[in-house]
């Protein structure tokens, strides 16, 4: 889903000024330990399955939603991986609007589903090895997506 009511209100008054924006973005791994990454229509950068967290949704209703949305998948969170925001959280989309967001980052499992874009707003979705990371629209830091053998890892906060 692009935009929803909620969001394009705002817009609408705003324009394409800054908006601040809670939102949830998932860390999805393939049974071979593969990170699920997204990219859309006209980008050139890659993204994790994420979106804003609409009024009245949980970030965990809002991460099961967006997941949905963007891959076909089916994921329950296993844990928050971290919490980020801030002036390099700051993105500009194509058509001139910008957002600063704040983003809970969930560790989640897939349940059931088949990966393909039910929103047709992902052109392309991948599993990339820990190795081969894609560039990232968003600065996420690289040890987001280190695995820590055996042990709970710890969140990471900026």
């Amino acid at each position: 889903m692009p935009i929803s009511e909620y969001y394009r209100g705002l817009r609408s008054s705003v324009g394409a000024g800054l908006l601040m924006v809670p939102s949830v973005a998932a860390v999805i791994r393939n049974d071979a330990g593969g990170i699920l990454f997204i990219r859309k229509g006209g980008e050139q950068l890659w993204g994790l399955p994420a979106g804003a967290v609409e009024p009245g949704e949980t970030p965990s209703r809002a991460i099961r939603r967006e997941v949905f949305e963007e891959t076909g998948l089916m994921v329950t969170p296993l844990e928050i991986s971290g919490v980020f925001g801030g002036e390099k959280y700051t993105y500009e989309y194509s058509n001139g609007d910008r957002v600063e967001y704040t983003v809970t980052v969930f560790e989640c499992a897939i349940v059931k589903g088949t990966l393909r874009s039910m929103d047709g707003e992902c052109e392309e979705l991948r599993f990339f090895g820990e190795e081969e990371l894609p560039q990232t629209a968003i600065p996420y830091p690289a040890e987001l997506f280190r695995r820590h053998s055996g042990e709970a890892s710890p969140a990471i906060f900026e």
